[in-house]
Protein backbone atom coordinates (compact mmCIF):
# COMPACT_ATOMS: atom_id res chain seq x y z
CA UNK A 1 0.00 0.00 0.00
CA UNK A 2 2.64 2.12 0.81
CA UNK A 3 5.10 1.35 -1.79
CA UNK A 4 2.69 2.75 -4.02
CA UNK A 5 3.35 6.16 -2.70
CA UNK A 6 6.88 6.21 -4.38
CA UNK A 7 5.40 4.61 -7.59
CA UNK A 8 3.16 6.54 -8.93
CA UNK A 9 2.54 4.96 -12.11
CA UNK A 10 2.74 1.41 -10.39
CA UNK A 11 -0.41 2.31 -7.94
CA UNK A 12 -2.35 4.35 -10.91
CA UNK A 13 -2.51 1.30 -12.79
CA UNK A 14 -4.07 -0.74 -9.75
CA UNK A 15 -6.44 2.16 -8.60
CA UNK A 16 -9.59 0.44 -11.59
CA UNK A 17 -9.16 -3.13 -9.89
CA UNK A 18 -9.56 -1.48 -6.49
CA UNK A 19 -12.45 0.64 -7.48
CA UNK A 20 -13.77 -2.51 -8.58
CA UNK A 21 -13.53 -4.41 -5.48
CA UNK A 22 -14.87 -1.52 -2.78
CA UNK A 23 -18.03 -1.07 -4.71
CA UNK A 24 -18.55 -5.08 -5.30
CA UNK A 25 -20.77 -5.93 -2.52
CA UNK A 26 -20.67 -9.69 -2.84
CA UNK A 27 -16.67 -8.83 -2.29
CA UNK A 28 -15.20 -10.02 0.95
CA UNK A 29 -15.76 -7.31 3.83
CA UNK A 30 -11.81 -7.81 4.78
CA UNK A 31 -10.84 -7.16 0.99
CA UNK A 32 -13.25 -4.25 0.69
CA UNK A 33 -11.91 -2.73 3.30
CA UNK A 34 -8.26 -3.03 2.55
CA UNK A 35 -9.45 -1.78 -1.04
CA UNK A 36 -10.39 1.59 0.65
CA UNK A 37 -7.60 1.65 2.74
CA UNK A 38 -5.59 1.49 -0.23
CA UNK A 39 -7.31 3.89 -2.05
CA UNK A 40 -7.61 6.73 0.48
CA UNK A 41 -3.86 6.26 1.25
CA UNK A 42 -3.63 7.21 -2.69
CA UNK A 43 -5.66 10.29 -2.47
CA UNK A 44 -8.45 8.83 -4.79
CA UNK A 45 -12.03 9.84 -4.87
CA UNK A 46 -13.45 6.95 -4.21
CA UNK A 47 -11.33 6.43 -0.92
CA UNK A 48 -12.65 9.54 0.57
CA UNK A 49 -16.17 8.96 -0.63
CA UNK A 50 -16.09 5.28 1.30
CA UNK A 51 -14.82 6.96 3.77
CA UNK A 52 -17.71 9.23 3.88
CA UNK A 53 -20.03 6.39 3.58
CA UNK A 54 -18.98 4.50 6.25
CA UNK A 55 -18.70 6.93 8.37
CA UNK A 56 -22.87 7.75 7.53
CA UNK A 57 -23.59 3.70 8.04
CA UNK A 58 -21.43 4.02 11.29
CA UNK A 59 -21.83 -0.30 12.52
CA UNK A 60 -23.73 -0.78 9.43
CA UNK A 61 -20.55 -0.54 7.41
CA UNK A 62 -19.81 -3.66 5.28
CA UNK A 63 -16.42 -4.31 6.85
CA UNK A 64 -17.54 -3.09 10.92
CA UNK A 65 -15.68 -5.05 13.10
CA UNK A 66 -13.23 -6.71 11.19
CA UNK A 67 -10.81 -5.49 13.30
CA UNK A 68 -10.96 -5.25 16.96
CA UNK A 69 -9.06 -3.17 19.92
CA UNK A 70 -7.09 -5.37 22.10
CA UNK A 71 -8.06 -3.10 24.47
CA UNK A 72 -11.43 -1.77 24.53
CA UNK A 73 -12.77 -4.93 22.58
CA UNK A 74 -14.12 -2.67 20.13
CA UNK A 75 -14.14 -1.74 16.42
CA UNK A 76 -10.91 -0.12 15.12
CA UNK A 77 -11.42 0.39 11.29
CA UNK A 78 -12.57 3.53 11.19
CA UNK A 79 -9.20 4.00 13.05
CA UNK A 80 -7.04 2.56 10.34
CA UNK A 81 -9.23 4.64 8.06
CA UNK A 82 -7.60 7.70 10.09
CA UNK A 83 -4.58 6.57 9.72
CA UNK A 84 -5.17 6.16 5.76
CA UNK A 85 -6.42 10.22 5.26
CA UNK A 86 -3.68 11.33 7.29
CA UNK A 87 -0.92 9.93 5.41
CA UNK A 88 -2.70 10.86 2.11
CA UNK A 89 -2.05 14.47 2.59
CA UNK A 90 0.80 14.38 0.08
CA UNK A 91 -1.32 12.87 -2.72
CA UNK A 92 -4.03 14.50 -2.46
CA UNK A 93 -2.74 17.57 -2.76
CA UNK A 94 -0.35 16.50 -5.94
CA UNK A 95 -4.08 15.01 -7.25
CA UNK A 96 -5.61 17.94 -6.51
CA UNK A 97 -8.42 16.08 -3.85
CA UNK A 98 -7.79 18.04 -0.77
CA UNK A 99 -11.27 19.05 -0.64
CA UNK A 100 -12.75 15.45 -0.67
CA UNK A 101 -10.34 14.49 2.04
CA UNK A 102 -11.46 17.48 4.00
CA UNK A 103 -15.00 15.67 3.63
CA UNK A 104 -13.96 12.39 4.13
CA UNK A 105 -11.81 13.75 7.89
CA UNK A 106 -15.44 15.46 8.47
CA UNK A 107 -17.19 12.26 8.49
CA UNK A 108 -15.26 10.62 11.19
CA UNK A 109 -14.99 13.60 12.99
CA UNK A 110 -18.90 13.54 13.23
CA UNK A 111 -18.86 10.23 15.00
CA UNK A 112 -15.97 10.49 17.48
CA UNK A 113 -18.37 10.86 20.17
CA UNK A 114 -19.72 7.38 19.29
CA UNK A 115 -17.07 5.32 17.61
CA UNK A 116 -12.78 4.85 18.55
CA UNK A 117 -9.71 6.24 16.87
CA UNK A 118 -7.04 4.44 18.86
CA UNK A 119 -6.01 8.04 19.87
CA UNK A 120 -4.69 8.94 16.75
CA UNK A 121 -7.80 11.09 15.13
CA UNK A 122 -6.92 14.76 16.72
CA UNK A 123 -2.70 14.25 15.82
CA UNK A 124 -4.04 12.79 12.74
CA UNK A 125 -5.81 16.60 11.69
CA UNK A 126 -3.29 19.05 10.28
CA UNK A 127 -3.99 22.54 11.04
CA UNK A 128 -5.61 23.18 7.92
CA UNK A 129 -8.53 20.58 7.95
CA UNK A 130 -8.27 21.23 11.97
CA UNK A 131 -9.27 24.77 11.07
CA UNK A 132 -11.80 24.21 8.75
CA UNK A 133 -13.63 21.48 11.03
CA UNK A 134 -13.58 23.60 13.83
CA UNK A 135 -17.77 23.16 14.12
CA UNK A 136 -18.19 19.88 13.33
CA UNK A 137 -15.55 19.35 16.60
CA UNK A 138 -17.06 21.53 18.90
CA UNK A 139 -20.54 19.84 18.04
CA UNK A 140 -19.21 16.41 18.44
CA UNK A 141 -17.66 17.51 22.03
CA UNK A 142 -20.74 18.90 22.76
CA UNK A 143 -22.37 15.25 22.37
CA UNK A 144 -19.74 13.28 23.52
CA UNK A 145 -19.89 15.55 26.83
CA UNK A 146 -23.54 14.76 26.96
CA UNK A 147 -22.95 11.29 26.38
CA UNK A 148 -20.42 11.21 29.35
CA UNK A 149 -22.77 12.86 32.07
CA UNK A 150 -25.53 10.58 30.42
CA UNK A 151 -28.09 13.40 29.65
CA UNK A 152 -27.86 12.14 26.14
CA UNK A 153 -26.86 8.48 23.78
CA UNK A 154 -25.22 5.83 24.79
CA UNK A 155 -21.77 5.96 26.46
CA UNK A 156 -19.34 3.99 24.33
CA UNK A 157 -17.34 1.28 25.59
CA UNK A 158 -13.91 3.11 25.19
CA UNK A 159 -11.95 5.80 26.64
CA UNK A 160 -14.31 8.74 25.39
CA UNK A 161 -13.38 11.33 27.56
CA UNK A 162 -9.66 10.86 26.46
CA UNK A 163 -11.28 11.06 23.11
CA UNK A 164 -12.45 14.43 23.11
CA UNK A 165 -10.13 15.56 25.12
CA UNK A 166 -7.67 14.78 21.69
CA UNK A 167 -10.31 16.30 19.29
CA UNK A 168 -9.52 19.81 21.62
CA UNK A 169 -6.12 19.32 21.12
CA UNK A 170 -6.48 19.44 17.52
CA UNK A 171 -7.13 22.72 16.94
CA UNK A 172 -5.18 24.23 19.58
CA UNK A 173 -2.89 25.63 17.38
CA UNK A 174 -5.42 27.51 15.09
CA UNK A 175 -7.73 28.26 18.27
CA UNK A 176 -7.02 28.11 22.04
CA UNK A 177 -9.75 29.65 23.55
CA UNK A 178 -12.28 26.94 21.58
CA UNK A 179 -9.12 24.20 22.50
CA UNK A 180 -9.41 24.94 26.04
CA UNK A 181 -13.20 25.45 26.23
CA UNK A 182 -13.85 22.11 24.67
CA UNK A 183 -11.21 20.23 27.16
CA UNK A 184 -12.22 22.22 30.41
CA UNK A 185 -15.81 20.86 29.30
CA UNK A 186 -14.69 17.23 28.99
CA UNK A 187 -12.29 17.37 32.09
CA UNK A 188 -15.28 19.52 34.61
CA UNK A 189 -17.32 16.04 33.67
CA UNK A 190 -14.11 13.32 33.98
CA UNK A 191 -10.57 14.98 34.82
CA UNK A 192 -9.38 10.88 34.91
CA UNK A 193 -5.61 10.82 34.36
CA UNK A 194 -5.25 10.18 30.97
CA UNK A 195 -7.54 12.45 29.63
CA UNK A 196 -5.59 15.12 31.74
CA UNK A 197 -2.25 13.65 30.71
CA UNK A 198 -3.56 14.02 27.23
CA UNK A 199 -4.77 17.59 27.99
CA UNK A 200 -1.12 18.76 28.25
CA UNK A 201 -0.96 18.57 24.53
CA UNK A 202 -3.40 21.94 24.69
CA UNK A 203 -1.04 23.69 26.94
CA UNK A 204 2.13 22.84 24.86
CA UNK A 205 0.22 24.26 21.50
CA UNK A 206 -1.32 27.49 22.71
CA UNK A 207 -0.33 30.71 24.98
CA UNK A 208 -3.93 31.96 25.06
CA UNK A 209 -5.11 33.03 28.47
CA UNK A 210 -8.16 30.58 28.58
CA UNK A 211 -5.28 27.81 28.22
CA UNK A 212 -3.22 29.16 31.21
CA UNK A 213 -6.33 28.84 32.81
CA UNK A 214 -7.16 25.28 31.70
CA UNK A 215 -3.96 24.40 32.99
CA UNK A 216 -4.31 26.26 36.39
CA UNK A 217 -7.29 23.76 36.63
CA UNK A 218 -5.31 20.73 35.55
CA UNK A 219 -2.61 21.53 38.05
CA UNK A 220 -5.36 21.64 41.14
CA UNK A 221 -7.34 18.37 40.06
CA UNK A 222 -4.17 16.03 38.38
CA UNK A 223 -1.92 13.94 40.82
CA UNK A 224 1.87 14.75 41.19
CA UNK A 225 2.58 13.71 37.14
CA UNK A 226 -0.13 16.06 35.65
CA UNK A 227 0.60 18.56 37.78
CA UNK A 228 4.15 18.44 36.73
CA UNK A 229 3.79 18.15 32.99
CA UNK A 230 1.24 21.17 33.43
CA UNK A 231 3.42 23.45 34.89
CA UNK A 232 6.46 22.72 32.47
CA UNK A 233 3.89 23.37 29.83
CA UNK A 234 2.85 26.13 30.66
CA UNK A 235 6.30 27.19 32.06
CA UNK A 236 7.44 26.77 28.26
CA UNK A 237 4.28 27.74 26.39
Amino acid sequence: MYAGLDHPERHRARVPGLVAVLTDSAAPDRERFLACAALTTWGEPAGYRAVADAAESGKRAPWYGILVDRKFSVDSTFAQLAVALGDSRDMAEEKGTLPQRESAFRALVRIADTEYFEDQLGDLLDESTARSLRADISETVDRGVGSLTGIVGVRPHFDLATQLVDLAGAVASVDGVLAAKLALAVLEVEPSRRALLHAVTVLHRSSAAEVRRLGSYMIAVGDERVRGMATDALRTA
